[in-house]
């Protein structure tokens, strides 16, 4: 492997590990650390919101790590060829049964993951693309699919009326459509990566030229936009929030192991554009790692099996003695070649032809 290859995957690994732990603490620090009086011209760190802040972005970036696994179909490869989690955890008896082996590579190549991987693969290695292009590609084009991410929960919450779901039972109704929209997005985005991957790698390598820095900025950026978008939303739908801080994962983390913590007011906007941003943008940058490695025949599907049958099948040039044979079978008489053979002012010897329908 080449050291440019390994600076790559050295950078994405390093990508994986600050979007489940840093992007998340930057994006709250910039929203609540600092309060700016503009009055006064001042400006004040609010230092009790420090442990919430740990706390919530590391919840929430473990969150998005297991639910882009999960929702994705990740599994390692080496995990797949000893037959799946059940076989390795000693699930099941029958480890490294053939069928078992074959059901878990069926069930990678056809997962969103395994597709992602795949196209990756060949981007790369077919097409040339350069690795962490494609990475930043593949982040532009999972932007739709978060902002549906976003906008799902908030549509169910604000739009089942009240007559048909309790107000305080809302939230969580919300939270049962988001999981169905991250499961459909995470299947929708490989076919829309197979069309468009190509014309975004090749945007996103002018954004890494400019900026050695451009693989987080999106993320930061869309953080903030959609953040602003959703408190907006809320405010103008007259939407009582405060109600589902009681509910938050974190809130009650720190109820545990800080007591005296204090939580923002608007913490559930947070969470709801943190599990709308980080699951997808894990979700690729697993996908890219996978694509990244030597992928097996099985996982590369049956159109590069078919692909390669037909590059055999090609005829390759022909031979002097295969020449001597070439015939026009439209006219049923012997090539230009054969006639100069069979001419005997030339000195050739006669060839004779056999009859193909002997009586």
């Amino acid at each position: 492997m080449k050291a440019g290859d390994l600076y790559q995957k050295a950078v994405l690994y390093t990508v994986v590990v600050l979007q489940v732990t840093l992007v998340p603490i930057v994006g709250f620090s910039l929203t609540y650390l600092l309060d700016v009086d503009e009055q006064n011209f001042t400006v004040a760190v609010r230092t009790e919101l420090v442990y919430w802040i740990i706390v919530a972005g590391l919840i929430y970036g473990i969150v998005s790590l297991f639910l882009a696994m999960v929702f994705g179909g990740y599994r390692p490869l080496k995990v797949v060829n000893r037959g799946g989690w059940g076989a390795v955890l000693g699930l099941n008896r029958r480890k490294g049964d053939p069928e078992l082996i074959d059901r878990a590579r069926m069930s990678l190549q056809g997962s969103p993951y395994g597709k992602v991987a795949g196209l990756v693969n060949r981007k790369i290695s077919v097409d040339g693309f350069d690795l962490i292009s494609v990475h930043g590609g593949l982040q532009l084009l999972a932007v739709p699919m978060q902002v549906i991410l976003i906008a799902t929960p908030l549509l169910i919450m604000e739009g089942v009326p009240e007559h048909v779901v309790k107000s305080e039972r809302s939230f969580e109704l919300g939270m049962a459509g988001y999981m169905i929209a991250l499961w459909m997005a995470v299947r929708i985005q490989p076919a829309i990566s197979n069309w468009l991957v190509g014309y975004a790698a090749m945007f996103r390598s002018v954004l890494w030229k400019i900026s050695r820095f451009s693989w987080v900025l999106p993320i930061l950026l869309f953080w903030f936009i959609a953040r602003t978008f959703l408190a907006a939303s809320l405010n103008w739908l007259d939407v009582d929030i405060e109600q589902w801080n009681e509910v938050q994962l974190e809130a009650i983390v720190l109820n545990v192991v800080f007591p005296d913590a204090a939580v923002p007011e608007t913490a559930v906007i947070d969470f709801l554009v943190a599990i709308s941003v980080l699951p997808m943008a894990t979700f690729t940058t697993l996908s890219v790692l996978g694509g990244s490695n030597e992928m097996p025949g099985w996982m590369k599907g049956q159109d590069s099996l078919l692909e390669n049958l037909q590059m055999d099948l090609i005829e390759g040039p022909k031979t002097n003695s295969e020449e001597e044979l070439d015939f026009d079978f439209e006219s049923s008489e012997p090539s230009e070649q054969l006639k100069q053979e069979d001419n005997p002012e030339e000195g050739s010897r006669m060839i004779d032809l056999p009859y193909l329908f002997d009586d």
